[in-house]
């Protein structure tokens, strides 16, 4: 008959109501400080606790799922006793248990605190005449914990978190059939934790990705109300569209490279660099080069907007205002990031017609495009300088990295 009964009620007291509580004990900076019964810090400990903490499931409420597999641990092996413990720096918790009566004890008289250091598998049959446990207050009576059996919970690095145990107050062994189920059961418990982390990840990264688009949209919602104003101002309706259009492929880039990315916080440099050039090479008619140098490293998505718009407008100007007649024409991106600052030169070796220079070699009126880079460089509390020449023209961007 199995009893669903706490532990203080078969007669074994829990160190955690010494009254000492769990400020007498070694915490996780100071394994070396170890009573005889407390096992020894595993090697890898702080990669253990980063594992452990990655599922958030510590200190959570009790959940069917759980319960359900200690009670069928507990039948299957016919024990008083059976827990789904996990081990943190100074104690062990309890997501289930039965015959517990408690939800976390102090590492100081752990059983699972020496079986993470073991194999897969472990069976105590007789407590008392196991080093591990041979002096551990809670196996020590007469009446307390004789028997103990653990399968190892792992991560996904191989890593122990905790084990699926079952115990009994008496020596007792579990044959091949109990052995191989306790194993299976505590493999089910992984696959929960397992599932329940990536729900959350997905769940992340939507919330993330809905805040994104919130933002695009945002930003074309502001880019259309400055391109309205700008139709009234001048009656290019044709420019107007052209230059939203523009602004439009940018955001475009942005939210393909925040699909393609592992961060969706962020965008890699380099790989939305060589994806931009590529799609503005397949967007022109003239056979110009266009390449770009790029660090990898990631930087926000209202930055990578901003380089995006500039890249699409420096293009685009390029077509409108130069003359294609060098024997290898090239528009040339290259960005550079130091001391938390990111500088991006634009470069082209396309003679411009002489209608749109002045003698001092900068562009008379500022248009419509030009206008909307210095607004979306000006949001970073950056600057932005361009020169013109026979021989090409040259754009030059800086602002803090860490300003958006």
């Amino acid at each position: 008959m199995i009893r669903d009964t706490p532990l203080s009620e078969l007669g074994v007291n829990y160190p955690g109501k010494d009254p000492r509580g769990l400020n007498s004990l070694a915490t996780a900076s100071d394994c070396s400080i170890s009573p005889v019964m407390e096992a020894k810090c595993h090697p890898r400990q702080a990669e253990r606790l980063a594992a452990l903490r990655s599922y958030n499931i510590l200190d959570t409420p009790r959940e069917s799922d759980f319960d359900d597999i200690v009670v069928l641990a507990s039948k299957i092996c016919k024990t008083p006793i059976s827990v789904v413990n996990l081990i943190d720096a100074d104690r062990q918790w309890f997501k289930a248990e039965i015959g517990i009566g408690a939800r976390e004890t102090p590492l100081e008289t752990s059983i699972c605190s020496h079986i993470i250091l073991e194999q897969d598998f472990t069976m105590i049959e007789d407590t008392h005449t196991d080093p591990r446990t041979s002096d551990n207050e809670l196996c020590t009576p007469a009446d307390g914990l004789r028997f103990y059996a653990g399968a190892l919970l792992k991560a996904e690095n191989g890593l122990p978190i905790g084990t699926l145990c079952v115990l009994d107050t008496k020596p007792n062994k579990l044959d091949a059939y109990q052995q191989q189920a306790l194993t299976v059961l505590a493999q089910r418990v992984m696959r929960e934790l397992d599932l329940r982390r990536s729900l959350q990840a997905q769940k992340i990264l939507q919330d993330e990705m809905d805040h994104r688009v919130k933002n695009s949209f945002s930003s074309i919602a502001a880019a259309i109300r400055l391109y309205k104003k700008e139709a009234q101002k001048s009656g290019d309706t044709d420019a107007v569209f052209d230059a939203l259009h523009r602004h439009m492929d940018a955001v475009t880039a942005v939210h393909k490279a925040i699909y393609l990315s592992d961060d969706p916080a962020g965008v890699d440099l380099a790989a939305y660099m060589d994806g931009l050039t590529q799609r503005l090479a397949q967007s022109i008619a003239e056979p110009i080069s266009i390449t770009a140098k790029a660090p990898s490293r990631a930087v926000s998505t209202k930055i990578a907007s901003t380089i995006g718009l500039i890249a699409n407008e420096f293009t685009a100007n390029t077509l409108k205002h130069g003359v294609v007649s060098v024997d290898d024409p090239r528009i040339e991106f290259d960005l550079s990031v130091a001391d938390g600052e990111l500088t991006l030169s634009c470069r082209n070796n396309i003679p411009t017609d002489n209608k749109v220079i002045k003698d001092s070699g900068i562009v008379k009126k500022p248009g419509i495009g030009e206008r909307l880079m210095r607004a979306s460089v000006a949001q970073h509390g950056g600057q932005l300088t361009q020169t013109q020449s026979p021989t090409g023209y040259r754009l030059d961007v800086s602002f803090m990295v860490g300003s958006a």
